[in-house]
């Protein structure tokens, strides 16, 4: 599976919209599209922030597994919230 396919279907299991998604990263909508469609390639960051979104591992998000392995074990540790201080430098926190 590529990975754009998974961002699209990770997306829809949480009931999300691109728009939703695309606030999240701090970007339009329509560049989020670009990027599940795989009509331009996701840089790292917006990778790391999405793994921390949904609460699974980078290989699962990438398409390199099939099982979703989650990052954190302790559900206390994330709410599926991410507060993306300066997307930029990839200064990320789990509220």
């Amino acid at each position: 599976m590529y990975y754009y396919q998974r961002l699209k279907d990770i997306r829809e299991d949480y009931d999300k919209n691109q728009t939703e998604i695309a606030e999240i990263l701090k970007m339009q909508q329509t560049q989020y599209s670009r990027y599940e469609r795989g009509a331009n390639e996701m840089p790292m960051h917006l990778f790391i922030a999405l793994a921390k979104y949904y609460n699974v591992s980078l290989d699962y998000l990438a398409g390199l597994i099939n099982y979703k392995r989650p990052l954190y074990e302790d559900k206390k540790q994330t709410k599926n919230v991410v507060n993306i201080k300066n997307i930029n430098n990839a200064n990320f926190d789990i509220k």
